[in-house]
């Protein structure tokens, strides 16, 4: 009688562990380019709002995410792009500790009523401890996220992707909804005469 129910909670936890993996494995937003290069690449459109409008709102975006590195203009009429990095971290759920940083290129281009973006050109520096026990980069260890299972084990890889793909994400609704902002337009109120004289 045991032995079934051990059996059944094993069946359950491996069906739960291939759910949870096929999620996840739907979930991963990264594509590869032509270069065969991991980017994160979304069109939206934005109804009623010029491509210089949405330019201004990717610019003043572009400088808020990346204020080391102010963004450049592209080569098109709308378009900019930017670098930029961010921290990782690995571990269990209660411990975790900073792995490294990835940098990133962003760029982003509109049009009347439309605008699209693209992260790239993700290089991952792996951090270690120095001997005051701070973490820093390691020196000339530069990785791009493409080779990272060349580099390191299947789980570090996985961990560092899941990194970078909630990175993407968390940045492209931020500034979809930067985008899609709607300007406020403040009337000003009228100055009311009143009678003073009279109470």
């Amino acid at each position: 009688m045991a032995y079934l129910y051990n059996m059944k909670k094993f069946v359950f936890g491996l069906l739960c562990l291939l759910i949870v993996k096929a999620a996840s494995a739907q979930d991963t937003p990264l594509q590869y380019d032509e270069s065969n290069k991991y980017v994160y690449y979304k069109v939206t459109d934005v109804a009623n709002t010029t491509a210089d409008t949405l330019y201004q709102r990717g610019w003043d975006f572009a400088a808020a995410l990346t204020p080391k590195n102010k963004p450049k203009k592209g080569k098109a009429a709308y378009a900019l792009n930017t670098k930029g990095s961010f921290s990782v971290y690995t571990g269990s759920f209660l411990v975790k500790k900073e792995a490294g940083a990835f940098n990133y290129t962003l760029n982003i281009e509109a049009k009347d009523q439309k605008f699209r973006y693209k992260l790239s050109d993700f290089v991952f520096t792996p951090y270690k401890r120095d001997r005051f026990n701070n973490m820093v980069a390691q020196p000339g260890v530069e990785v791009p996220a493409e080779k990272l299972l060349s580099k390191f084990s299947a789980k570090e890889a996985d961990e560092l992707l899941a990194e970078l793909t909630a990175f993407c994400k968390a940045t492209g609704e931020s500034l979809k909804r930067k985008m899609e902002k709607v300007a406020v337009l403040h009337k000003p109120e009228p100055v009311k005469k009143v009678a003073t004289d009279n109470w």
